[in-house]
């Protein structure tokens, strides 16, 4: 298959310029200021006039299958890719999230064997490491071998996924011994524990209590504890979902003495306040997650950070559960917010929510157009092993490719989206720009917001 994308504005990281932009099988081959159609025998052609061509987006943070607090997460990927890809995003880093029971190898395994041959987009995988011991260890640098380069550590969820000071850092040793990269979902899991008690025998069981049973505190204290554990290994690490300025503020001074640890946040708490979590009806499930969506305050600051380059990503955390017959777990008569499934669907509405929250085409913009598409994908390729073939339009890296349609407007609506789920977190969200085009490798897999690919085109990446 070839492909020339004409007329568009190429926008990279670091560079942006007008060109054509041609594409045999599954990588870029050509890049000039004007390419014939039949100068280079085009099979098909997209016109990019008027548009931007973005390399394609990676969402570093999904969970796509997870069994999770008595359930499971309600996407495929089948529909998750669909929905990632009708969006923009081209490559899905998934957690892969064994119980300490677990063997790590076979809980990969599990995972891949989800994704193989149902996927839409490029995937890859985060190894969850949720104990260690010798066995564990040896089944890691397997792991590590066969190109899985990041690990993910849970402070948070004692007793399921969360790790002892012992096994974060034997973790973190092994991490720096095999140069990978250690994500960390930041809390202080006993501080949690506490505050849940203290809240539920006080008769404050409704999801609006979720936040202050995890205050913005206890975060900031997770995300302390974990790069004095990265300061004293010398590790790198990846702080996932940072939610709030205390958390932010809290691994500032550690950058600062030169240790490497990069901070994401997601979608949801750039766009969303802890006002959505109090909704009355128990309307306010829908938006629990953890850790939780803050109050308003913290999102200037959380847009400033990601400017300054304090934040280094926008991921999402994707992790969909249904309205009904899930997230209602935790409904009185015998509510209990502990019970509610954490998360909120998001894959799909990622990058139109943070181009239209971000204004990058516009001189008032919070964010430029370089600094978009780095946050948006870059970083995430460089940080994670998939630069330069992923997180870049340029010759010789793979044909992932979004043409970016900003005079589009729409509303974000359940009845449209991809995700498999009852419902939708920013239902009635008024939205700027969107993909006219995505293509993965080469091949168009979404047009103007439907999904025209093929399911199976995707493929693991070993990084």
């Amino acid at each position: 298959m070839s492909l020339l994308i004409r007329g568009g504005t190429v926008v990279n990281a670091d560079s942006m310029f007008k060109a054509d932009v041609f594409c045999e099988g599954e990588t870029i081959t050509r890049i000039a200021s004007r390419i014939e159609p039949t100068d280079v025998n085009a099979e098909e052609v997209i016109d990019a006039a008027g548009k931007y061509v973005f390399p394609g987006f990676i969402d570093p943070h999904v969970h796509i299958y997870l069994p999770f607090m008595g359930t499971y997460a309600k996407d495929t990927y089948e529909t998750a890719s669909k929905a990632a890809v009708v969006g923009g995003t081209t490559t899905l880093i998934e957690m892969v999230c064994p119980a300490r029971t677990d063997e790590p190898e076979e809980a990969l395994a599990l995972w891949a064997g989800k994704a193989e041959g149902k996927s839409a987009c490029d995937y890859t995988f985060h190894m969850g490491v949720t104990r260690y011991d010798d066995s564990a260890e040896a089944q890691l640098r397997k792991i590590v071998e066969d190109g899985i380069k990041s690990f993910k550590v849970f402070l948070a969820y004692k007793g399921a996924f969360g790790v002892t000071d012992d096994e974060l850092y034997a973790t973190l040793k092994l991490a720096k011994e095999l140069g990978v990269v250690v994500t960390a979902h930041c809390e202080n899991a006993d501080l949690v524990a506490a505050l849940q008690a203290k809240l539920l025998a006080e008769g404050k069981t409704g999801p609006e209590w979720h936040e202050p049973s995890r205050p913005p505190r206890v975060e900031a204290e997770g995300v302390h504890h974990f790069c004095t554990f990265l300061e004293l290994t010398g590790a790198s690490g990846y702080i996932v979902h940072t939610s709030c300025r205390d958390a932010v503020e809290a691994a500032l001074p550690f950058r600062a003495r030169g240790v490497d640890v990069d901070l994401e946040t997601v979608i949801p708490y750039l766009t969303l306040d802890s006002s959505y979590a109090e909704r009355g009806d128990f309307e306010g499930a829908k938006y629990v997650m953890s850790p939780p969506i803050r109050a308003a305050e913290h999102q200037p600051y959380l847009w400033n950070a990601l400017k300054a380059g304090h934040l280094s990503t926008v991921a999402t955390d994707h992790a969909p559960f249904d309205f009904v017959g899930q997230k209602d777990m935790g409904k009185p008569p015998q509510g209990d917010f502990t019970k509610i499934p954490n998360g909120i669907p998001s894959v799909e509405h990622r990058v139109t929510l943070l181009w239209t929250k971000a204004r990058p085409d516009n001189i008032n913009g919070v964010l430029d157009l370089h600094r978009f598409v780095d946050v948006a994908s870059t970083h995430a390729a460089k940080r994670f092993g998939l630069f330069p073939r992923k997180g870049v339009v340029q010759l010789g890296a793979d044909a992932d490719l979004v043409v970016w349609d900003a005079d589009h407007r729409g509303t974000i609506r359940a009845a449209d989206h991809y995700m498999n789920t009852d419902y939708d977190g920013f239902e009635g969200f008024e939205i700027t720009g969107r993909p006219a085009a995505v293509t993965v490798r080469g091949s168009v897999v979404a047009r103007d917001g439907r999904f025209v690919g093929t399911v199976g085109h995707g493929g693991l990446l070993r990084r």
